[in-house]
C-alpha cells in the first residue's frame, strides 16, 4: 500500500524538487514545445519531481531561517533547472541557423514561415530541420537522456547544494558559440558549394549573354538545384543529428560541472 503521508518540510523539499524539474521542462528541447499543453507539462513536472523525490534522492532537512532564505533557494533551483535546459535548447538552434543560410544561398530568404514553437517567423529551411531533429530526437531516445541527465544532477547538485562557477559556465558558452558556427556549415555545405558553383556558370553565362534575364533565370535554377540537393542529402540528417545530440550531451554536462 502507498504511504501518502508527509510532513511539512517533507512538502517544502518536494517543492524545491518541483521547481527544478518545471523550470527545466518548460526550456528543454521536445518537452518545451508551445503546441502542448502547459497542464501536460505541469503534470509531467509534478510526476517526475514525485518519482524523484520517492526513488532517487536522501532528503537531508532544508536549512533556512526566515521565508527569504527559502525565497533564495526556490531562485536557485529555478536557475539550476533553467541553466540545464538552456544548456540542450541552444544546440537545437543550430538548425535554424543553417536554415537561414541554405534560404540565403537559394533565394528563398524572402519566404518565410510562422513557427508555432518559437512563435517567430523563421526560414522555411529552418522549419524543415527543425522538425526532423525533433522527429530524430524522438526517434533516437534522447529526451530520455535528458530526463536521466536531470535526475542524475541531484547526486551531484542536491537540493539547495548549487554553487554557480560564472567562469566555467562563461567558458563553456564559448567554446559552443565555436562549435555553433562549425556544426552550422557542415550540415549545410553540400548546398553551400553547389550555390558557389551555380553562382560562377551564371556569371559566365552573364557575360557570354549579356541580353539574358540572369536575374529571373538564376532564382529559378538555385531553387531547384537547392530542393535537389536537400533530397539528395537526407540521408546525412541522421549523421548531423547525431552530431549536434552529441555536442548537447556535452554542454549539459559542462553546465552541471559549472554549478557543483
Amino acid at each position: 500500500m502507498i504511504d501518502l503521508s508527509f510532513s511539512y518540510d517533507e512538502l517544502l523539499t518536494y517543492l524545491l524538487i518541483l521547481v527544478r524539474v518545471t523550470c527545466f521542462i518548460y526550456i528543454a528541447p521536445f518537452f518545451n514545445m508551445s503546441n502542448t499543453p502547459n497542464r501536460v507539462k505541469i503534470g509531467l513536472g509534478v510526476f517526475v519531481a514525485y518519482l524523484i523525490y520517492q526513488l532517487v534522492l536522501p532528503i537531508e532537512p532544508l536549512e533556512y531561517d526566515t521565508i527569504l532564505e527559502y525565497s533564495a533557494i526556490v531562485l536557485k533551483e529555478a536557475m539550476v533547472g533553467l541553466i540545464i535546459g538552456f544548456g540542450a535548447n541552444i544546440c537545437m538552434a543550430v538548425v535554424n541557423f543553417t536554415g537561414n543560410i541554405v534560404d540565403m544561398e537559394s533565394g528563398l530568404s524572402m519566404a518565410t514561415l510562422f513557427d508555432p514553437q518559437t512563435k517567430q517567423e523563421t526560414s522555411i529551411s529552418g522549419v524543415l530541420y527543425q522538425y526532423a531533429m525533433s522527429l530524430m530526437l524522438i526517434v533516437s531516445g534522447m529526451y530520455q537522456y535528458l530526463l536521466k541527465a536531470l535526475v542524475e544532477t541531484y547526486t551531484l547538485i542536491p537540493v539547495n547544494g548549487a554553487v554557480f562557477d560564472s567562469d566555467h559556465l562563461l567558458s563553456s558558452m564559448v567554446k559552443f558559440m565555436g562549435n555553433y558556427m562549425v556544426i552550422g556549415f557542415r550540415i549545410c555545405l553540400p548546398i553551400f558549394c553547389a550555390m558557389l558553383l551555380l553562382n560562377a556558370i551564371l556569371g559566365i553565362m552573364a557575360k557570354v549573354s549579356p541580353q539574358m534575364n540572369m536575374f529571373a533565370v538564376g532564382m529559378q535554377l538555385k531553387i531547384l538545384v537547392a530542393l535537389g540537393i536537400l533530397f539528395l542529402v537526407a540521408t546525412m540528417l541522421p549523421g548531423a543529428a547525431d552530431f549536434i545530440f552529441t555536442q548537447m550531451k556535452t554542454m549539459v554536462v559542462d553546465f552541471v560541472e559549472g554549478m557543483t
